[in-house]
């Protein structure tokens, strides 16, 4: 039988383009093994990193918790110690004012005894004069114990009128005076220290 050349030329290209096809083939099942390879190494890599992170945070998380118990427990002595210097501010204070009120009024017994001596005494006595200086006498050591206790008395007649120590409940014109000078004295006024325990009553000069 005679071969065609026709023939075998198509028989070789068909061979040379399976053969081709093949390394193709080859090639592009190496190419898909590299791809598999470099994703896998990929995930792998993905994996680490997030293991690391997932770390990171973890760490982190366990640090800001940390911080926060030592932040609230500091908190919390702190509230207790304020809470400890207020009750102990509160009772210093109630024993404070206990004993100022105590010192007070054993001062002030001392006038009571004077005051029930002298009603005996001026049980037998008519003279006016001598009433009034027993009088006298017990009004002057009221008002010592009563300074000696802080008690000032406020400074009103003849001065300028000051709203924080006087109570203006009259206004009369004058010539005699400056306008707003302070010309009579209703009502005396007390002070201790620098707070007005009670205002003078006063009546203040206007102009004419």
């Amino acid at each position: 039988m005679t071969n065609k050349p026709g023939l075998n030329l198509f028989n070789k290209n068909k061979k040379e383009e399976t053969q081709e096809t093949n390394e193709i083939k080859d090639t592009t099942d190496n190419l898909e093994e590299d791809v598999n390879d470099v994703t896998e190494d990929t995930d792998e890599q993905s994996e680490k990193i997030e293991d690391v992170q997932a770390d990171n945070i973890s760490k982190e998380f366990e640090a800001l918790k940390e911080n926060y118990e030592k932040l609230n427990n500091q908190y919390i002595r702190l509230m207790a110690d304020f809470e400890n210097f207020r009750k102990r501010q509160e009772s210093e204070r109630e024993n404070l004012l206990k004993f100022g009120t105590e010192n007070a009024l054993k001062k002030m017994l001392e006038v009571l005894d004077n005051f029930e001596r002298a009603e005996k005494a001026l049980e037998n006595i008519d003279d006016c004069k001598q009433h009034k200086e027993s009088f006298i006498l017990l009004h002057k050591q009221v008002n010592d114990v009563l300074s000696k206790l802080g008690l000032e008395e406020i400074e009103a007649k003849g001065k300028e009128f000051d709203p924080n120590f006087h109570d203006a409940v009259m206004q009369t014109p004058s010539e005699e005076y400056p306008e707003h000078t302070i010309i009579e004295e209703l009502q005396k006024g007390y002070k201790m220290g620098d707070k007005v325990l009670r205002p003078s009553l006063v009546n203040v000069a206007t102009g004419v």
